[in-house]
């Protein structure tokens, strides 16, 4: 909601937001860059990002006693196709081969919500390769935080001398199936790792009848700072390699920041599952593209592109009402006590799908001695949740309170620009939970230090505030000689403007939780 320039904000200016079986959310990774026959993928992470790619072909041979290419064409699988012939007689690429829409609309909305979907593709010297990325780091869920991610790949081989594509295909596909069964009977010994550093890889689980091939495999790993889990697999159909990665994890909304203490990750079972599933629709898809284009390599976009997570659309417009709800006239006597004189406002609108009710009591020119005058606010903002068939949602009111906890937490006793923010303090005495923070703005065009409570009561969330600065009579609000309310005043006031609504509030039948 908007102010008038010469009042104070008393919501407190929040930075951006920062931000299953108990274990971790890995950083945002970079897209894992296409197998060179092959590389081999480790994940070792390093303060907040990564997965780095090592090793080789040569690696391969001495580790599995197999090559990672074979001097003749494998044999074809029964309801394959023929192989695809050598590069040189290939024909031109005639068709795009688009990952994304081989992966049903429901399967992508169930496994990753309002997903961001970026897609690629790109020709390598002994492959074409085409890319999905599906993503949603910050899906909203009760008291948690959730990401969701899907990372897939085609890579088309050509045929080199005397080899078709179909063989390179199937000589990497054996090298990645061999690398995967060594890390799950390799683990890296203590002496290796990091200090308290864990890592797991589970055995290889085959998928009978996708493709001409396929597997998975899950991986589980935490150190002091990063917790994470994900499932991951191929398979092959021709000439073609399909590789899929599937992540998913929880935060508390209200954990610290840069803390895994709270996460939880995707569980083997799971993991396993869903890249089976995956795989069995890119498999499919795979197949019909090359029904559909016999012979023929696949066509490389000429840019990415790249489709945002949709945003909430606004909230309508506050509305200024005639006069103060019953609610907040219950409290107008607290109130003129700590803003005399004060003029009296409200608003109505709605906001995060909650109907939101705004009183204000403000008043910009209070007395303060010979040439000074004084400003002082209290507001309140009270947000009643309801499910879609009407009823009041604890739930929903629950989470957000711990969305917005956690928004504070992460800017504790910090500053940014000209904000200052102090200690929160949780209050066990007021509604079902709550807390108490001090803020000084001295960035904005009314400079004022105000504090700030948060309490949830059943499923109504209310910030209560309490803000003012001093100053002269003819100086303007954003000198630098404004001297702001001092924090014990501010906390105090918002305090009584908290308990007043609470109050107030329970006069009119809302109930804490049972």
């Amino acid at each position: 909601m908007s102010w008038n320039q010469d009042e104070p904000p008393t919501n407190p200016y929040r930075a951006p937001d920062w931000q299953f079986q108990q274990v971790p959310t890995v950083p945002v990774q970079p897209p894992s860059p296409p197998p060179r026959r092959r590389a081999w993928v480790l994940p070792t992470v390093a303060a907040g990002v990564a997965v780095v790619l090592v090793g080789g072909a040569a690696g391969a041979y001495l580790l599995y006693g197999r090559p990672t290419s074979s001097d003749a064409p494998a044999k074809p699988t029964a309801g394959t196709e023929a192989p695809t012939r050598p590069a040189a007689t290939q024909p031109a690429a005639a068709a795009v081969l688009d990952v994304c829409a081989m992966l049903p609309v429901a399967e992508v909305d169930r496994l990753v919500p309002q997903a961001a979907v970026a897609k690629r593709s790109r020709e390598a010297g002994f492959a074409v390769y085409s890319y999905c990325d599906l993503s949603n780091r910050r899906i909203s869920h009760g008291e948690f935080w959730r990401s969701r991610e899907i990372k897939a790949s085609i890579a088309q081989h050509r045929g080199e001398g005397p080899k078709t594509g179909r063989a390179q295909a199937q000589a990497l596909y054996d090298s990645e199936l061999g690398f995967f069964t060594y890390k799950a009977k390799n683990e890296p010994t203590d002496e290796k790792k990091d200090p308290g550093e864990k890592n797991y890889n589970s055995a290889v689980k085959h998928y009978p009848g996708v493709g001409d091939g396929a597997f998975g495999q899950y991986t589980w790993s935490r150190d002091k700072s990063l917790w994470y889990s994900f499932g991951e697999g191929r398979a092959r159909v021709g000439d073609m390699i399909i590789e899929v990665r599937y992540q998913a994890s929880q935060q508390r909304k209200d954990a610290d920041f840069l803390s895994s203490k709270t996460t939880q990750s995707v569980s083997e079972e799971n993991a396993l599952r869903e890249v089976g599933v995956l795989l069995t629709h890119l498999a499919k898809g795979a197949a019909a593209w090359k029904a559909a284009h016999p012979g023929e390599l696949a066509k490389v976009e000429p840019s990415p592109s790249l489709t945002p997570t949709p945003t909430p659309s606004p909230s309508a417009s506050p509305t200024i009402v005639a006069q103060l709800p019953v609610t907040c006239r219950r409290m107008s006597p607290a109130m003129m006590k700590l803003v005399p004189g004060a003029t009296e406002r409200a608003k109505a609108g709605t906001s995060g799908g909650a109907q939101e009710t705004e009183c204000r009591w403000l008043n910009l020119k209070i007395p303060a001695g010979e040439g000074r005058r004084k400003i002082l606010s209290a507001m309140v903002t009270i947000q009643l949740f309801a499910n879609r068939a009407g009823a009041a949602d604890p739930g929903a009111a629950k989470g957000q309170y711990a969305t917005q906890l956690g928004n504070a937490q992460s800017t504790e006793s910090s500053a940014l620009g000209g904000i200052r923010f102090g200690k929160i303090e949780k209050l066990g005495d007021l509604g079902d939970e709550a807390y108490v923070q001090y803020w000084v703005d001295k960035k904005n065009t009314v400079f004022n230090g105000s504090g700030d409570v948060l309490v949830r009561v059943g499923p109504a969330l209310v910030r209560a505030s309490f803000a003012g600065a001093e100053l002269g009579v003819d100086e303007a609000t954003n000198s630098p000689k404004v001297k702001v309310l001092g924090e014990k005043e501010a906390r105090e006031g918002a305090l009584t403007v908290a308990r007043a609504v609470v109050d107030s509030l329970g006069q009119s039948g809302l109930k804490k939780d049972e």
